[in-house]
């Protein structure tokens, strides 16, 4: 007897890899990896949410093999011999559950939360030395040899993550950080070639991407995470229309994108006036490529509320039901229900949503 859930547990294939149900992990930072590295708790925190039915896992944001990544110091990295050999771990424990993992690349450009701890000799960099409120950052702008310089961090990563075993990479082009820095044109007034309009200011995440391609071939997967918000700005609006929206991923689709994971704070939302499409759904429209969607699904709540420290409600899955099996996107990623609930797809596919635990933030202390 078929459910209204049947649409999230069918198959999927993209590029080189075959999912067993729709059912994404979203990438969400846990800090829990002392020194960069993931030890056997991050490994078996990942595996519980393959055992609990997870298709894919795409992992907390890691840091690339390059100073001004980032300045968390539990952030995971995707370099050096101690996070490889944790890494390892965790994708053979993942595996062994019959689950899927990619690593999420990240850098975090001229964006620093004000409790990390900057290295005066390495300072945030970022395409022409605006913050992330649109003043001055404390770093400066990219020379030509640090733009070559994270063109190689990014690959090298993607190196590692396939010498490792991962079933793929994403790269974290969303939120306000470095390579959404280039992209929109409140931080990026640079007037050289990765200056200009909304097609050239894809110009570096193109060369990532054709350095990455170089490196793991045709067939290693790769996923672009973007989005219109920014951590400082959820209003923000890099693409206003359809037009500019296509400008900017047809490019990317081209450079060598397997997959776009349209990174939203409520899913349910219509991105531009006169459709219900969200982002996700106009990705797919003007692209035909797979896509990801993502934003407070089975939650009452959206991401960053008002009040961070309140417990979310959980909602159905109807609407998200719906606009799945209408074609809209092809792959629905889960953040907060999924640390409340490791076994969220067992008890969706149960028709047990009324079972799913409440989220609360009390849970980021501890991997569970």
């Amino acid at each position: 007897m078929s459910t209204p859930a049947d649409a999230l547990f069918s198959p999927f294939r993209f590029s080189s890899l075959q999912l067993p149900n729709r059912i994404v992990m979203a990438p969400m930072t846990r800090s829990g990896s002392p020194d960069h590295v993931p030890g056997p708790d991050v490994a078996a925190y990942y595996r519980r949410r393959a055992e609990g039915g997870v298709g894919l896992i795409i992992t907390e944001g890691v840091y690339l093999p390059v100073p001004q990544s980032g300045f968390g110091p539990r952030v995971p990295a995707m370099y050096g011999e101690a996070a490889l050999a944790g890494w390892r771990r965790v994708v053979d424990e993942v595996h062994a559950a019959g689950g899927r993992i990619v690593p999420q690349l990240w850098h975090v450009g001229a964006w620093v939360m004000p409790h990390e701890q900057v290295d005066p000799a390495a300072p945030p960099l970022g395409p022409s030395g605006i913050g992330a409120e649109g003043t001055a950052a404390p770093g400066r702008a990219m020379t030509q040899a640090d733009i070559d310089t994270v063109i190689d961090a990014y690959a090298a990563a993607a190196a590692h993550a396939q010498a490792v075993g991962f079933d793929g990479v994403e790269i974290h082009a969303a939120h306000g950080y470095l390579l959404d820095q280039f992209f929109w044109s409140v931080t990026n007034q640079r007037t050289d070639r990765y200056g200009g309009d909304v097609a050239q200011r894809t110009q570096l995440a193109r060369e990532v991407l054709g350095e990455m391609r170089r490196r793991v071939g045709p067939d290693f997967p790769i996923i672009l995470r973007f989005s219109q918000w920014k951590l400082h700005d959820y209003a923000a609006k890099a693409w206003a229309t359809p037009a500019e929206l296509e400008a900017f991923l047809g490019p990317l689709m081209a450079a060598g994108v397997d997959c776009l994971h349209a990174s939203t704070r409520r899913f349910w939302l219509p991105e531009f006036e006169g459709s219900t499409l969200n982002l996700a759904g106009w990705a797919k429209k003007l692209t035909g490529a797979p896509v990801i969607t993502v934003g407070s699904v089975t939650l009452g709540d959206e991401l960053m509320a008002r009040d961070r420290a309140a417990i979310v409600g959980t909602t159905g899955l109807e609407p998200l039901l719906e606009r799945l099996a209408a074609g809209e996107f092809d792959l629905v990623a889960v953040g907060r229900a999924l640390i409340a609930n490791p076994d969220w797809p067992r008890l969706v596919r149960g028709g047990q949503t009324d079972q799913l635990r409440p989220y609360d933030p009390a849970a980021l202390a501890t991997l569970i």
